[in-house]
């Protein structure tokens, strides 16, 4: 059952608790969305430059996992990273021709195991850590809050156009 409050989770700082609480509803409600899709549903791709909803889960496990490359370890991607994470982190053709026929399990567990790093990480950090300023390769400022808000923006976004998707098939 998905509980809709947003409440500081136990075992973290405050405002990193409410963070949690923010990135687990909204998971949540993406695994409800996505609950009893076929592998036929997943691979669908509704338009010749489209992406099925198999490529969008896996672009927000992606993009999970580059946040926590650059809030937790201060550092962009190794080659090896990119390399494992390029085709769902820029999705287009390269993702329409090679993320199918996998089964739904394969796409729940990649959202897991990034989803677990993340909160293991979270309990490593204080609120201060969320206000941390930091400053892109171009001059612009940012700080992790704005980070981890941006892959909670990012998956409600994508599960905009699951949701789009599954009338389609």
């Amino acid at each position: 059952m998905i509980d809709y409050r947003i409440v500081p989770k136990v075992n973290y700082t405050e405002k990193i608790g409410v963070l949690v609480s923010m990135l687990e509803h909204t998971r949540a409600v993406t695994l409800n969305e996505i609950a009893g899709l076929t592998q036929y549903q997943l691979d669908h791709i509704p338009g010749k430059k489209a992406n099925s909803i198999g490529s969008l889960l896996l672009h927000i496990a992606s993009i999970e996992f580059v946040h926590q490359i650059v809030s937790f370890e201060k550092r962009d991607l190794t080659e090896n990273e990119y390399a494992l994470w390029r085709t769902p982190l820029e999705l287009g053709a390269a993702a329409r021709n090679k993320i199918k026929n996998n089964p739904p399990e394969y796409y729940l567990k990649k959202l897991s195991d990034v989803r677990d790093e993340t909160l293991a990480r979270l309990k490593t950090k204080d609120d201060r850590w969320l206000f941390e300023d930091n400053k892109w390769e171009n001059g612009v400022a940012y700080n992790n809050y704005y980070l981890w808000f941006h892959v909670l923006e990012d998956e409600i976004s994508h599960r905009g156009q699951i949701r789009t998707i599954k009338k389609q098939v």
